[in-house]
């Protein structure tokens, strides 16, 4: 499957009214994994079709933490359309033009520009804010995924933890850089030493699209960034959340990241692994993808 592109501007206005007919069609003319293009920012999303999944700790999954579990059974009844891709460098360019706003600082770690001036367009957005990611998808006519949502679109109906490899999945500590890393092993031994091992490796995050797709057709669920949901962080959300279309808490303090970043090692590319920071916080392992209806 080749990695998806922006489309050009001709395209969409071709493209446009074909995604309102998409948006009233049946669900049973669209198939898993299906693809279209969002004229509104041009990037490219998936169906995902309603069903049930197991979400939480995954099948022979040691390394799950105690927010993780217990694993139970959810039903979401609506499908959903979602990017193939975290939102881009480019398509949040569009954003900030259209709605007279501005980019963020490049993203710098360690003295380290990890993307120029904004200057290669094919990269993730990070660097956002959480209001920052929902008020792009509200632009998009979209909205963040829940909790639920991001963990099922990423699943695409695997039970494990990850759908392939993760070497053959995402961007990690380990294969993010110019050699490759042992980040479990320094990460371990010495936290700050593994920073300064990564940016001497020059470990950072990579275009989007790169790595294999899951069954659902969505590359970079997986590692490269972290990405924002709508839901607040619950530590027992999994004990007493809702089994039907849960929508995580009322209120918190923290929201919740899904999928792992670049600068993780392995654990952290597993579906189920679950980050959470301030809404206010901006770094350059967070970005998003939105989801329509």
């Amino acid at each position: 499957m080749s990695p998806p592109r922006l489309v050009s501007v001709l395209s969409l206005l071709i493209l446009a009214p074909h995604w309102n007919r998409g948006a009233q069609a049946t669900n049973a003319n669209r198939k898993p994994g299906d693809v279209r293009v969002n004229p509104k920012d041009g990037l490219r999303c998936a169906w995902i079709p309603p069903g049930k999944f197991r979400m939480g700790c995954s099948d022979r999954d040691s390394e799950c933490f105690d927010d993780e579990k217990p694993a139970r059974d959810v039903t979401l009844t609506k499908g959903f359309w979602m990017g193939q891709t975290e939102v881009t460098v480019e398509a949040y360019k569009q954003f900030a033009s259209a709605t007279g706003g501005e980019m963020p600082a490049e993203p710098v770690l360690e003295n380290r520009k990890l993307n120029p001036g904004w200057g290669n367009d094919a990269m993730p957005m990070v660097s956002v804010v959480w209001s920052d990611a929902k008020n792009y998808c509200q632009w998009a006519r979209g909205r963040l995924p829940t909790e639920a949502e991001w963990e099922y679109a990423a699943r695409a109906g695997s039970a494990t933890a990850r759908h392939a490899p993760a070497d053959q999945v995402g961007w990690f500590g380990d294969n993010a850089g110019k050699q490759r890393l042992d980040a479990l092993r320094l990460w371990t031994e010495n936290f700050e030493g593994y920073r300064a091992k990564s940016a001497a490796n020059e470990n950072r995050f990579h275009p989007v699209g790169l790595k294999m797709a899951n069954a659902f057709a969505l590359y970079d669920t997986l590692g490269n960034i972290w990405e924002w949901t709508a839901d607040w962080y619950g530590k027992d959300y999994y004990r007493a959340g809702e089994l039907r279309n849960p929508q995580g808490p009322s209120y918190g303090e923290l929201q919740v990241l899904r999928g792992g970043s670049w600068f993780n090692y392995s654990s952290g590319l597993r579906v189920i692994s679950r980050g959470r920071t301030e809404p206010t916080f901006r770094n350059v392992y967070t970005g998003f993808r939105c989801v329509w209806k």
